[in-house]
């Protein structure tokens, strides 16, 4: 498959679990191809942004010499928030971006850092990124591609990203399900971490 042909099949695997999209914005960073961010509202007023682009070709090791043009990971981001934050569509396409301008290869565990708010006034800077497969479906490609992941991405406040720096994505999460935290609500306060 084309990468054309990857990304349309990606909207459609999209659009088929969440409807269509009422907004969508692009970004082009400077050596990189250009990323979308779709826009998804459903009726309980919980807004998912989902990135485009970034499956279109695998994510490759940086330590390789050469990278392989249909084998390794494929991912897209999906970010849920109650209320909608379009302010995150930047950083949302800067880290859909990453494999290609960083070489980095996303996966479930990894912690994406902006350093930043990921919005004006959220006490969150950092996204744990979470298994894939609950929310979209693995999108399966012709062999030898690997199949494209959608990976949800849970905002992390600068403490928590710390503790999960020292006691890994797991505990973090279990810790998030022990207090009953929704990860969805924009104003939410940090886990109890001690």
């Amino acid at each position: 498959m084309s990468n054309d042909e990857v990304l349309s099949a990606v909207e459609a695997r999209l659009t088929s679990t969440f409807g269509e999209p009422d907004a969508r914005a692009a970004v082009t960073f400077l050596g990189a191809d250009r990323i979308e961010v779709l826009r998804f509202h459903d009726a309980d007023g919980l807004v998912r942004y989902a990135t485009l682009g970034m499956s279109a070709a695998p994510m490759a090791d940086p330590t390789s010499m050469v990278a392989d043009p249909f084998a390794g990971p494929r991912a897209e981001l999906v970010f849920t928030v109650r209320g909608g934050r379009d302010e995150v569509l930047r950083p949302l396409a800067t880290l859909a971006a990453s494999p290609q301008v960083e070489g980095l290869v996303v996966a479930p565990g990894a912690s994406l850092d902006l350093g930043a708010p990921l919005w004006e006034g959220a006490p969150f800077t950092s996204f744990l990124v979470a298994e894939p497969g609950g929310l979209v479906e693995d999108l399966e490609l012709p062999e030898p591609a690997d199949p494209v992941r959608f990976l949800p991405l849970l905002p992390m406040t600068p403490n928590e990203a710390a503790h999960k720096r020292v006691h890994g994505a797991a505990e973090l999460q279990e810790r998030w399900l022990r207090h009953g935290v929704d990860l969805r609500d924009p104003l939410r306060r940090g886990v109890p971490l001690d």
